[in-house]
């Protein structure tokens, strides 16, 4: 199965170090950054959780929360937790799903035989309050994550929901954003209070609007 960007992210049950969740109901209203892992005691992972587990307060100022995946079992979860606050300093306060079948990992796509048949690749799925998937991105087992582009790819997509902007490269919050090519010049006048530099016709830049 192949998930695309806009399709609804699929519902499941599943064990957890947290205990049974039905996703969709666990989600909420949250957004939620979905990503697996390739095995338990690994150490790439161990430090990925670790950063996870540090960024909690950002991810919740963004009313996200994360899930992670792995194929291994609870038991082995929890005590690889153990591990993680131990060796990253951080309290790891997310589940952890179980999935020793390759349900969840094959539902989602993150098992690639040509990568490794046997173990997930190091999958991340954004998905929105609305349970639509809204980015992927997918590395190989052996590259870890950089975490803090997750959290600004969050405040991109939640700036651009709001507004009728686009963010450039290597953007950051607070920094100016694009008016989209759709807006005639008189729209983004209304629309922008604070004014618009026109570099072409086709790249205007603002302040960022909710700033």
């Amino acid at each position: 199965m192949s998930l695309l960007i806009g399709d609804v992210a699929p519902d499941f049950e599943a064990d957890t170090t947290e205990g049974r969740i039905r996703f969709h109901d666990w989600a909420g209203d949250d957004w939620v950054v979905f990503f697996s892992h390739p095995a338990d005691f690994t150490p790439v992972c161990t430090t990925e959780l670790g950063y996870t587990a540090r960024l909690k307060d950002e991810f919740a100022r963004r009313g996200a929360k994360a899930l992670v995946i792995s194929v291994d079992s609870v038991e082995d979860h929890k005590r690889w937790i153990e591990d993680i606050e131990e060796t990253q300093n951080a309290k790891v306060q997310f589940p952890i799903i179980a999935d020793p079948g390759r349900k969840v990992a094959t539902l989602y796509n993150m098992i690639h035989p040509n990568a490794d048949p046997k173990v997930t690749v190091r999958a991340v799925y954004v998905i929105d309050p609305d349970k639509k998937i809204r980015a992927s991105i997918i590395y190989p087992p052996s590259a870890g994550r950089n975490f803090d582009e997750v959290l600004r790819l969050i405040d991109s997509l939640q700036l651009t929901d709001g507004h009728k902007v686009a963010t450039p490269v290597n953007w950051i919050d607070g920094e100016d954003v694009i008016v989209v090519p759709s807006l005639s010049d008189e729209e983004a006048e209304k629309l922008f209070p604070k004014g618009f530099k026109t570099v072409k016709p086709y790249l205007r830049f603002t302040p960022q609007p909710d700033k």
